[in-house]
Parts: C-alpha cells; structure tokens; sequence
C-alpha cells in the first residue's frame, strides 16, 4: 500500500479511527475521500478538512453503497485504495432473545454485509487499476472474544477469514488485501471507550500503523504491538491468560 500517492476511499471514517486514518493519509499525500451516514458530520469535516472528499453512505443499505461507488469512481477515476472501516460495537445479553437479536442483526448488517456489498461495488474498478489495495478492519476480538460482544466478536472473525481468503482468491490480479487489526482504543466505538485507561490511545494506535504502512508497504496484516498481544495468544500457548486478562480488564463487562 503505497501511502504517500493513492487514492482511498474510507466510508465510516466521520470519527474515530476512520477519520484519524484519513487525515494520516492525506498527510502523508494521498488524496482521500471519507463517506459517511450523517450529513451535518460530512459538512463539517469538508469545512474544516477542505482537501477531504466527501461522500453521504449508508454501509447498510445496498443502494446506497452502489450510489456512493458510482459517485466516487465517476469523480475520483484514480481510486486505488478501499478501506472497509464502517462497524458497530454494542454490549448484548444472549441469556435472552431481547437481549441480543436486534444488536445481532444490526453487527452482522454492518459490519460483514457492509464489507462484502462495498468490495462488490468497488472491486471491478480495482481490478482495472495497475495497483490497489483493499484494507479490511478486523479487530484483536477476531481472535480473542470479549464477553459482553459476542455478535462483534463474531463479525471480526469473518472480516479475518474473508481478508484471508480474498488474498488467495485475489493473487492472480493487481489488487492487493491488507487486513487492519485494531487493538482497544480509545475511540467512542462503545460508551466509555474514549476514557478507558487499558485502551491504546487514538494518535498513538494511528502513529504507529502509518509507521508500519511506509515501513512495510507488503504487510498482510497491519499489527501494532498491543494488538500482537490478541493476534497470537494461542499461538504463543497462554491463549487462556490472554482471555482472562481481556475480560478481567473490560469496564464494560462490570
């Protein structure tokens, strides 16, 4: 992924890692477009963001996501680069059926839906690139489950297989798959987030992956350290240590 001059595309990036993210890249020198659901959000990053495009996108509705890939492609021709960062994270109680299915469905809308009908819609113009990336954005809870999300937990895991077999799939063409694997940060994904101590802070998780971005522009997976932790617990062996110690340290599951 060349960070310095691409052309990316980041639907859900109106706050949070997305729009952190976005600024990074266009930092660095890449022209960048964010989409979003809210358009008072929209109009007030494109007034304090000026170089930023802006698209309106509703990640949950197939017409939209196709309206929004007509419109970007038809304006920004260069397009190179699609990160999928759209998602939703909320607690759920599955003891119940109203404790969990309207937050289920939702997560699973968002979050794998959303990634699937946004590669579908862009994925032709990509191939036609010389070179282009797909960024998926998984999570550490990929592999390592908080006990309060299950529903999310589950959707990062099937961002992780389908990033890890669009690769194979995609190896025979000019589109490249990267997978973004945030640890907890301190974002307003969940209520308290952005104040939770054991969470890696905003410019910091986004300094460090811009850093391995240009340090490693082949990477397949994007990997700050702290998400190393989640990443390979079983593969270290103390795959038990590293759940308890998640969920022991979870403010959210108090």
């Amino acid at each position: 992924m060349n960070i310095n001059d691409s052309t990316v595309f980041i639907p859900g990036a109106t706050s949070g890692i997305g729009l952190a993210l976005a600024l990074a890249l266009h930092d660095a020198g890449s022209t960048v477009v964010i989409g979003g659901r809210r358009t008072e959000l929209l109009e007030q990053i494109a007034a304090q963001h000026p170089a930023l495009g802006t698209v309106h996108v509703d990640t949950t509705d197939p017409a939209s996501i196709q309206a929004a890939a007509d419109g970007v492609i038809a304006r920004w021709p260069d397009l190179d680069t699609l990160v999928t960062m759209a998602g939703v994270m909320q607690p759920e109680d599955w003891h119940h059926r109203d404790g969990f299915l309207a937050s289920a469905e939702r997560t699973v809308t968002t979050n794998v839906l959303g990634p699937v009908r946004l590669i579908a819609a862009f994925l032709e113009h990509l191939q036609s690139r010389p070179a282009a990336t797909i960024m998926t954005v998984s999570s550490g809870l990929a592999f390592v489950p908080l006990r309060v999300t299950p529903s999310y937990n589950a959707s990062k895991a099937a961002i992780h297989m389908l990033s890890e077999s669009l690769r194979l799939q995609l190896a025979d063409t000019a589109v490249r798959v990267v997978e973004l694997v945030p640890p907890s940060v301190q974002t307003d994904l969940m209520p308290g987030q952005a104040t939770n101590e054991n969470a890696l802070p905003l410019a910091d998780f986004i300094a460090e992956v811009m850093t391995i971005l240009r340090e490693q522009p082949e990477v397949p997976e994007v990997l700050v350290e702290q998400a190393k932790f989640l990443r390979f617990g079983e593969a270290r062996g103390d795959y038990a240590q590293v759940l308890a110690a998640v969920n022991a340290s979870d403010p959210h599951g108090r």
